[in-house]
């Protein structure tokens, strides 16, 4: 696939999704982004907020398989991951793959499980393989996993560790809609008289990684790797931030920023790509000083004030 059908293939991805999931382009074009710059998404919202759909609909339209995972305090790893079972027939234990062997997986809820659950996805985000009884296997290509967490629920949930967010690429809020787009989802459901959503496929799991080669050949201008950089490396010596981004944050901005480029049929990024892709890929990667929680003072605050203030270079 040539980077310029990139642009016209998210396109059609966008406005077909589009026509499930009302009035929210510019989240469907951030989980886009973020899957074609082979990175996972974790949406933080409230209840009913179609984040499940979203996640159906990608899985939908672009041919691969999806698996949903429901994360509660009594799931274990091996319902994850998979175990190893007697086979009566063969007189010998067999492996029973887990739900995590799909392109797509919805971790549905998943700070309703376990730390020790939790991290049975460490491994497969990571490196995209899992490891059973002392064996390795690889997980399907691509591998893209969409988690869910309700912000304003404490009660019998568990905090994702740091190790495990900094794992995410963007994290995601889809937001109430506007009062005419939610008449507009009230016409679309009368409409169809159903509430099943008929979407149609679009590509499949090559097609998918033929456009994230494609995007690997969008350009970097050197101003624009110290311009990531130099906004990474404020988020570790700002007073208000105990511990900053990693350079896995630097390398996930400029991914998210070349699949971004390519989305709007460019081969170069631009400083307008980096700035509002800089808080949903480094805001849940920082651990702020403890006094400012009192003061209800953000990571995204925090890294929005930091993009603010730094010099944007001039492109030739």
């Amino acid at each position: 696939m040539r980077l310029e059908d990139v642009g016209e293939f998210g396109r059609r991805i966008v406005a077909e999704i589009g026509t499930a999931v009302v009035g929210k382009e510019d989240v469907v074009r951030g989980v886009l982004t973020a899957i074609l710059a082979g990175g996972h998404i974790l949406f933080e919202d409230y209840p009913g907020l179609a984040k499940t759909l979203i996640a159906r609909s990608f899985a939908r339209v672009l041919g691969v398989e999806f698996r949903r995972i429901q994360f509660t305090p009594d799931l274990l790893p091996g319902d994850i991951t998979g175990s190893h079972v007697f086979d009566r027939d063969r007189n010998a234990f067999v492996l029973s793959p887990g739900p995590v062997f799909a392109h797509l997986v919805l971790a549905d809820e998943i700070n309703r499980a376990t730390p020790k659950t939790q991290s049975a996805l460490l491994e497969a985000m990571q490196e995209a393989q899992v490891s059973i009884a002392g064996e390795t296997r690889p997980l399907p290509r691509p591998f893209i996993v969409i988690a869910t967490q309700n912000p304003i629920e404490y009660e019998g949930t568990f905090p994702l560790p740091e190790a495990q967010l900094d794992r995410f690429i963007l994290r995601l809020s889809v937001g109430y809609p506007r009062p005419d787009e939610e008449v507009e989802i009230l016409r679309r459901r009368l409409a169809r008289r159903t509430d099943e959503i008929e979407l149609q496929r679009l590509c499949d799991a090559d097609e998918l990684l033929a456009m994230r080669a494609a995007v690997e050949d969008v350009h970097v201008e050197p101003d624009i790797e110290r311009y990531i950089v130099s906004i990474v490396g404020q988020t570790r010596s700002h007073p208000s931030v105990y511990v900053g981004a990693s350079p896995r944050g630097s390398l996930a901005l400029v991914k998210l920023c070349r699949a971004r480029a390519a989305l709007d049929g460019r081969d170069f990024v631009l400083p307008d790509d980096v700035k509002p892709l800089a808080v949903p890929a480094l805001a849940h990667r920082l651990i702020l000083s403890p006094d400012l929680w009192a003061k209800r003072v953000t990571a995204a605050d925090i890294v929005d004030g930091i993009v603010r203030s730094a010099p944007v270079p001039k492109l030739p």
